[in-house]
């Protein structure tokens, strides 16, 4: 035992800044492996022996360990685009492994793998520094996700194969899907055909109309009508209530967080989130599905809001999402009232996203026009109060700008990162696969972007919807790959798309700057490649545009592969067109 603490303490000072000076194993607490006792009181007695700023091991030895949300921590969060007060009144949420305060920490697994219950955050890291999290696997025993496959359809009958880990009822000639703790009341259904890799938005209405009956083990017969559904055998049909009370993992306000070979083949409610954290460095973490099943994540895989300082992401895999699989942004919060020259009050405006202070003593903050998203002024906050839910007092040290009005937003300027994507896959996710808004520096290279349903990359920036912030001043997009993206945005297919949301036009202002996009190959069934609007400096070079026969019967003519409006110095040049003339850009 003592040679295998050696081990631990050695390989630990080889991977980090410093040394392990101590080990806890979860096992001298009771968690045993392979149990399928329920393991969450046993390790957050682990957790909680984690003292001090001595460097840690958190030991788990190599085996399956079980989490039900009975006993596990519960903790009131708001956390950025999950739930509105409507949707999700209690914010009360039950966290498998939970870490507060903890620092100079190292949770090896051991190829363990971590398999939860119910409806949880499988961990969190909150106030914590220098913490890093490897070598395990992430499931859920029942996934709050249910799917059958299609063995034969026509417009009054279909057969379906229900996955054996989405477990149903008949109840009264319907299906019914439930869980531990759980009965699906809503529907929020998505198609998908593993033998394209592709993903359509769909609907359960016509099964919840229908009459089911089992005709063996998980195979179920409906009646009803199915008229224009287009079902194929072979399809399968994933459905989730859409409400997002948890989320996958949580970093609240924390620093130097690392994740390294971490294999998530579950989540519940939106994914990975970060908020308001510092320098995180995600290395070889696969978002992917597992036993047969086709989704790994209820909705956006890894969520940044407001962090700061460099976000790292290599080597990671993403498929079978029902959502993004990444976005980084900031929050606009919009001015309700200007209480003396230098206070204001703040609201932050979209359903979802709420709760928390997005503001700190010290940090810069922008204002900004909410109609243009022209910043036209800089501040210092020297104190932020969050006076309820929906509202934060901000007090800066100078006056504010004279042209503010209520109307106008606040970007925090300080909780912006600098962004590194690199050597990932994107692919089997109905929408976008990296949406990016910092005005920090941002590179995405050699990626593969697989089959997207929407834009491979989206770079926005509005105040009037999402209010997800801000503008891109230095984004370089190159040796990347893009398969055949886009099918679900015809005839927008763009690959990449720069669409800020600004809806007044300021001469000589442009939202976002500094973009280049060099050699990487776009693979297209379509025409269109890149469309971009309100952007100033903009290179499109070294590329090579292949055109491919994916979904021929989609294809127009009248298509165009490159769309700008309202740019100014573009460079467009060195580009090879396979199977396709060189398109001249259609400008606006």
């Amino acid at each position: 035992m003592k040679f295998k603490y050696f081990l631990i303490a050695v390989f630990f000072y080889t991977c980090s800044n410093v040394s392990a000076q101590r080990v806890i194993d979860v096992a001298i607490y009771g968690a045993k492996p392979g149990t399928f006792e329920d393991a969450a009181v046993a390790v957050q007695k682990a957790i909680e022996a984690v003292t001090g700023n001595d460097s840690v091991v958190l030991y788990f030895a190599k085996g399956r360990y079980d989490f039900w949300p009975t006993q596990a921590v519960e903790k009131n969060y708001f956390i950025s685009n999950t739930s509105s007060e409507k949707e999700c009144p209690s914010k009360l949420k039950k966290i498998g492994l939970f870490f507060e305060n903890k620092h100079r920490l190292l949770i090896e697994g051991n190829g363990s793998e971590f398999i939860f219950h119910g409806k949880m955050i499988t961990f969190a890291f909150d106030h914590c520094d220098n913490i890093k999290l490897q070598n395990l696997s992430i499931d859920f025993e029942r996934p709050t996700m249910s799917e059958l496959t299609f063995v034969s359809c026509n417009d009054s009958i279909i057969v379906a194969d229900v996955h054996p880990d989405s477990k149903f009822n008949i109840v009264d000639n319907r299906l019914q899907f439930y869980g531990d703790g759980w009965v699906m009341q809503q529907y929020h259904a998505i198609l998908v055909k593993p033998l394209e890799g592709t993903m359509f938005y769909s609907s359960w209405e016509p099964f919840l109309k229908s009459n089911a009956a089992r005709l063996k083990d998980n195979r179920v017969e409906f009646k009803g009508n199915f008229a224009g559904n287009n079902f194929h055998p072979g399809e399968v049909l994933t459905v989730r209530d859409p409400i997002r009370d948890h989320v996958g993992a949580f970093i609240n306000q924390s620093e130097n967080v690392a994740l390294h070979n971490v294999s998530i083949h579950y989540m519940h409610g939106l994914g990975i989130v970060s908020q308001f954290s510092k320098n995180l460095h995600y290395d070889s973490v696969l978002i992917t599905p597992s036993h047969g099943r086709q989704i790994s994540c209820f909705a956006d895989a890894m969520h940044f809001s407001g962090c700061s300082g460099n976000i790292l992401i290599e080597n990671c895999h993403y498929s079978g999402l029902h959502d993004d699989p990444l976005n980084v942004h900031g929050t606009h919060l919009q001015v309700t009232d200007i209480l003396s020259p230098t206070s204001i009050k703040v609201r932050f405006m979209h359903d979802q996203t709420y709760g928390f202070n997005a503001f700190f003593p010290k940090d810069t903050v922008g204002f900004v026009h909410s109609a243009s998203l022209q910043t036209f002024g800089y501040g210092k906050l020297s104190n932020a109060k969050l006076i309820n839910e929906r509202e934060i007092e901000l007090e800066l040290d100078k006056a504010i700008p004279s042209g503010l009005k209520k109307g106008d937003c606040i970007e925090n300027i300080t909780c912006t990162p600098t962004l590194t994507v690199r050597g990932c896959v994107f692919e089997k996710t109905n929408t976008r696969g990296l949406l990016v808004t910092t005005r920090k520096k941002v590179v995405i290279e050699n990626n593969l972007f697989y089959r997207t349903g929407m834009h491979a990359i989206l770079i926005a920036d509005d105040a009037t919807s999402w209010y997800e912030s801000g503008p891109v001043k230095d984004v370089t997009i190159r040796n990347n790959r893009f398969v055949e993206c886009g099918y679900n945005s015809l005839p927008d297919s763009y690959s990449i798309n720069i669409a800020p949301e600004n809806h007044q036009r300021i001469t000589g202002y442009y939202v976002h700057s500094n973009i280049r996009i060099e050699n990487n190959i776009f693979e297209v069934f379509a025409l269109p490649v890149l469309a971009a609007r309100s952007t100033n400096g903009l290179v499109f070079t070294g590329n090579k545009i292949i055109k491919t026969d994916f979904m021929p019967a989609k294809v127009n003519s009248s298509m165009k592969a490159f769309k700008l409006a309202d740019c100014i110095s573009v460079r467009a040049d060195k580009n090879k067109y396979v199977n396709m003339s060189s398109q001249p850009i259609q400008t606006e």
